[in-house]
């Protein structure tokens, strides 16, 4: 397998998943909840040799996320069929266990399978109240993060001059950092239709086209903030869709294959605002539409439901090219993966409305018994009080 590629082969994969979740209704988000929600997440995957060579495992191959922990939510990996050799970090930051397979290499008919699962807690994730004139301007935000955030490494095509012009012809004298993401949002909704592809555009080709999915959308939206040196990249999660059937897909010629019960994946932009700090920009999920505010992109952002499970950051790779490479080597080498995602809820967890119907049944029940309880010892009074009846006998 060829060096170059820097993402593990089951990150590739899963940037063909990043429309699926778009086939279906989206029931949850929005809900509000007032208590910490788990998930489990399970993952298979099995890879084939129908060809005459031999694949030879690299550490790419054998590498799968720890999903990302943070103040919105906890991740463990708490089963492995494979042994870890090591934990390391990609080019990102992200965090990566390479597994010890039982073979370094698959021969012709050969195949080897993996499962993992992850118990994911997710947290209450409310977001700061953004409005355009709270916004602080471009001088504002730190030199640092622009530096760290803006390069043109990866997809980021800051230096395309059509795309510079056009960031231009969006903003021009405007400095308030809120009022120009809104603008950039504006324009990709009103021009880009959506549209899913096998291997990911990149941000010139998303604007030729005038088309592109979840990613493809968020990496023109990121390119367009970094050619003003506002902090941006690629955020990578999976969301929790219980009223789903399963779904079998096959991409790259029939070479890899993906079965996602009750779950789907998806891509959205992470964009440095001031004085809020990151925050994050959906153009192709959010709950209830954007409708006539372009600000909901943000504010009611997928990502802002807690059934969305953040799994990697895209800041300076260049995971397109990573994933043309994975599928010339397996269209290349008559190589074959199959992937089985899951995605379950735990049982018994109540959401916030359902915890307030409790404790209103709980509260009027106990009224209901206090008021049974003053009836009861008034009348017992009054009977006290009460001189017998005069008898006529």
């Amino acid at each position: 397998m060829k060096k170059s590629r820097k993402k593990p082969l089951a990150f590739t994969l899963i940037v063909s998943l990043l429309f699926v979740a778009f086939a279906f209704s989206i029931p949850y988000l929005g809900e509000a909840e007032a208590q910490d929600l788990e998930f489990t997440i399970r993952t298979s995957v099995t890879y084939s040799n129908n060809g005459t060579g031999v694949w030879n495992f690299t550490e790419e191959d054998r590498a799968i996320s720890l999903f990302m922990n943070n103040s919105w939510q906890t991740v463990h990996l708490t089963e492995h069929s494979f042994s870890i050799e090591n934990i390391t970090n990609d080019d990102d930051g992200n965090p990566l266990a390479v597994l010890q397979f039982d073979k370094g290499e698959l021969k012709k008919g050969e195949n080897i399978s993996y499962a993992v699962t992850y118990r994911a807690v997710s947290k209450p994730r409310p977001l700061p109240n953004i409005a355009e004139e709270k916004s602080e301007n471009l001088s504002q935000i730190p030199k640092n993060l622009s530096d760290e955030y803006c390069g043109p490494e990866g997809p980021w095509q800051i230096n395309d001059p059509e795309l510079q012009e056009l960031a231009q012809s969006i903003t021009g004298s405007e400095t308030g950092v809120l009022t120009i993401v809104k603008g950039f949002i504006k324009c990709i909704k009103e021009n880009i239709d959506y549209a899913s592809h096998e291997v990911p555009l990149y941000p010139n080709e998303t604007y030729a086209k005038r088309e592109g999915d979840c990613d493809e959308q968020a990496i023109l939206l990121i390119t367009l903030c970094r050619i003003y040196r506002i902090p941006a990249f690629l955020q990578i999660g999976c969301i929790y869709m219980p009223e789903t059937e399963s779904d079998l897909s096959t991409y790259w010629e029939g070479h890899e294959t993906f079965i996602s019960k009750k779950i789907g994946w998806h891509g959205w932009a992470i964009v440095y605002i001031p004085p809020w700090g990151w925050l994050p920009v959906d153009l192709t999920y959010v709950w209830g539409g954007i409708g006539g505010d372009y600000l909901n992109a943000i504010k009611k952002a997928a990502v802002t439901s807690q059934y969305v499970i953040q799994y990697m950051n895209i800041t300076k790779t260049d995971y397109i090219n990573s994933t043309y490479q994975a599928m010339d080597f397996l269209q290349a080498n008559d190589f074959y993966v199959y992937v089985e995602d899951e995605m379950t809820k735990e049982i018994g967890q109540r959401t916030f409305w359902q915890e307030q119907i409790s404790w209103i049944l709980i509260a009027t029940g106990t009224a209901i018994i206090i008021i049974g309880v003053v009836v009861y010892i008034r009348s017992s009074k009054r009977k006290a009080m009460t001189p017998p009846s005069p008898s006529f006998n």
